[in-house]
């Protein structure tokens, strides 16, 4: 009989890729979703629903019964407003639960999905890996300081209780399927002619794609209690968006933004959310990250998990290919 997954968060951007790598190679999967939340991306697969507060553990005990392994998904990657107790009741209330959950069970894997933002970021030359120190306490973001703190939840897990688990820490994830969207948003800016200049940082980039086939690796690959951080190009965000706007046929944005140019108008939209309660168009945290060069290896990943390093090229591609195909892309205001 085949081995039975429980994905949590299995509607969202890699979570749809995951339940699709999993069915790829014969699993069974159980997908754990909010009610009423929306699963287009997972419309027409034979999966089984299981619909639940990720935080309330009857749900989640009535999920993961008779399932071998786990993948924790669920997260809530908001990154605007930078401070939101929601952002902390997901991502590390809904981990402390499912550990709880999964360590009871009594299941043979448990693969927790982090964020290479964990861990230290580093330069091109000298890029971050999972033994470089965290160094993201000064930006202020509730998704960073809440993913480090569920991973430190799944850590000690490992170390006190024995929970067989590995973890995972993507870079920033490009392709389809991205039905929110989420980081697909950087394009379909890009292509409306909404992005008119560009940070003096960079960051990692991977194709979604890759992410789910390591994730799914790590159900028999990988070693108890490690980090793998899943990424591939590192490029500064000139590089970044002078690529995507060729792939696109739209032109590139022509500025460099000075960092402290950027940070006032950071202050400024964080003045604006103050007065009126609405999250403003930016924050002084987002500008922070993106004046850094967000540069990480993802050697370890590639030599013990067979991290996939598709090129990036072909994420853009793939990415907006699924926007124009599903009516994602109207208005081409940013054309050549």
């Amino acid at each position: 009989m085949n081995k039975t997954v429980l994905v949590t968060g299995a509607n969202g951007f890699l979570g749809s890729h995951l339940t699709h790598e999993l069915l790829r190679r014969n699993y069974q999967v159980r997908a754990f979703v909010r009610p009423g939340s929306n699963c287009q991306t997972l419309t027409g697969l034979p999966i089984t629903y299981c619909e639940g507060d990720i935080r309330k553990s009857d749900a989640l005990e009535r999920a993961i019964d008779g399932c071998d392994a786990l993948i924790h998904a669920a997260a809530l990657a908001q990154v605007n407003p930078a401070r939101s107790p929601a952002i902390w009741a997901m991502n590390l209330a809904g981990t402390e639960t499912t550990v709880e959950v999964a360590h009871r069970s009594g299941i043979k894997r448990f693969v927790y999905v982090g964020t290479a933002n964990v861990f230290g970021f580093g330069t091109r030359e000298q890029p971050g890996t999972e033994a470089t120190p965290f160094a993201g306490q000064g930006y202020g973001s509730d998704y960073i300081d809440s993913k480090r703190a569920a991973t430190q939840t799944v850590q000690q897990a490992v170390q006190k209780l024995g929970l067989p688990a590995v973890l995972v820490h993507p870079t920033f994830m490009l392709g389809p399927l991205d039905a929110k969207p989420t980081s697909g948003r950087m394009l379909l800016e890009l292509f409306r002619g909404k992005v008119i200049g560009y940070p003096v940082g960079g960051k990692n980039f991977v194709h979604v794609r890759d992410v789910a086939v390591a994730t799914v690796n790590a159900l028999t690959q990988g070693r108890i209690g490690e980090s793998y951080i899943l990424g591939n190009e590192n490029m500064s965000y000139q590089e970044s968006f002078h690529l995507m706007a060729r792939l696109l046929g739209v032109a590139p944005p022509r500025w460099p933004i000075p960092p402290g140019l950027a940070r006032s108008y950071g202050f400024l939209c964080d003045a604006w959310a103050r007065a009126t309660g609405q999250p403003g168009q930016l924050n002084s945290a987002m500008i922070a990250v993106a004046n850094d060069g967000h540069y990480f290896s993802s050697q370890k990943a590639i030599t013990e998990l067979g991290l996939p390093q598709t090129p990036i090229a072909e994420a853009i591609r793939d990415a907006f290919d699924w926007f124009k195909k599903h009516d994602y892309v109207t208005t081409n205001a940013g054309a050549k």
